[in-house]
This record gives C-alpha cells, sequence and structure tokens, in this order.
C-alpha cells in the first residue's frame, strides 16, 4: 500500500450579514503545487460556508490523503474533534430531545470525506495575520460579492418552509 500523500488546506467561510450573501474560499498546498478554489452564494449563512468550503477541498482530493485543515471555525473543529457531529448523525441530526442540528446536508457530506480522508482539523485565530486564512478571507469577499450568485438551495428552501 502506497503512503498517503500530505497535504495542507486552509479553508473559510462568511456571509454578508449573516444570511446574506455568501462564499467560502480554499487554499490546498502539496508539495510545490497550490491550488485556490472559491464559490459563492446569494443568500446563505457564515456556518453553511465554512462547512461548504472544508467540503470543496476535500472533494477536490482526487485519492485518500493525509490532511491539515486549518479552518478559523470552532463550530466545525469542535463538532468533529469532540464527536458532537456524529452524535447529532446517530439521532437522527438532532442536538437534543427537541432541538435539530442545523446544516445536516452538509455535516453529512463532511463526516463522510473526513472518514475518506485521514484529516486532522486545526483551529487558526481568524484574521491574526496567518497567510494561508487571510487568503481564503478575501476569497470569500470576492466570491460573496459576485452579481448573480447562485442559490443555496437547500438553506432557501429550509427559510421558505420556516416562514
Amino acid at each position: 500500500m502506497s503512503e498517503l500523500k500530505n497535504v495542507v488546506i486552509y479553508t473559510d467561510g462568511g456571509a454578508l450579514g449573516n444570511p446574506g450573501p455568501g462564499g467560502y474560499g480554499v487554499v490546498m498546498e502539496y508539495g510545490e503545487h497550490r491550488r485556490e478554489i472559491s464559490g459563492g452564494f446569494r443568500h446563505t449563512t457564515n456556518n453553511r460556508m465554512e462547512l461548504l468550503a472544508a467540503i470543496e477541498a476535500l472533494k477536490a482530493l482526487k485519492y485518500p490523503c493525509k490532511v491539515t485543515l486549518y479552518t478559523d471555525s470552532r463550530y466545525i473543529v469542535d463538532a468533529v474533534t469532540k464527536g458532537w457531529a456524529k452524535r447529532w448523525q446517530a439521532k437522527g441530526w438532532m442536538r437534543g430531545k427537541d432541538q435539530p442540528a442545523l446544516n445536516p446536508d452538509l455535516w453529512e457530506k463532511l463526516l463522510e470525506l473526513c472518514d475518506y480522508h485521514q484529516v486532522d482539523l486545526v483551529w487558526v485565530k481568524g484574521h491574526s495575520g496567518n497567510s494561508g486564512n487571510e487568503r481564503c478571507d478575501d476569497l470569500v469577499k470576492l466570491a460573496a460579492s459576485q452579481p448573480d450568485l447562485p442559490a443555496d438551495e437547500v438553506y432557501e428552501t429550509t427559510q421558505q418552509e420556516a416562514a
């Protein structure tokens, strides 16, 4: 069995207004190779974009890899490393008896990808001079400010149903 490639990933996500137009940004590094990924949606949340950044980064890897993923999202780091997300999943995406977990569509994908790859999640303080995180933040703002952004269909549908 061949050794897994070591990939370093930085991710960030955000929404202008939260909820509002949102974007995600990814910087991936493998050896001398560097790749950036970004995208945006017309109406979404910070947490959805943070999750989507990690998902899109891990989906971009063609083979199982050993990944160090840096994010400024405690939501992601704590939910995965402390086992909260797997507990929510085991309870049918419920956090408590009457409290549904938010963003189950994205958590499901992220947990699948974390099982496929060997992912070490590392929290980094946002806006603290970390060049990978700062670049991702720039990508988020650029993506969220694009015209004619597509719908975050799951989010928009759940908002319409709640109204």
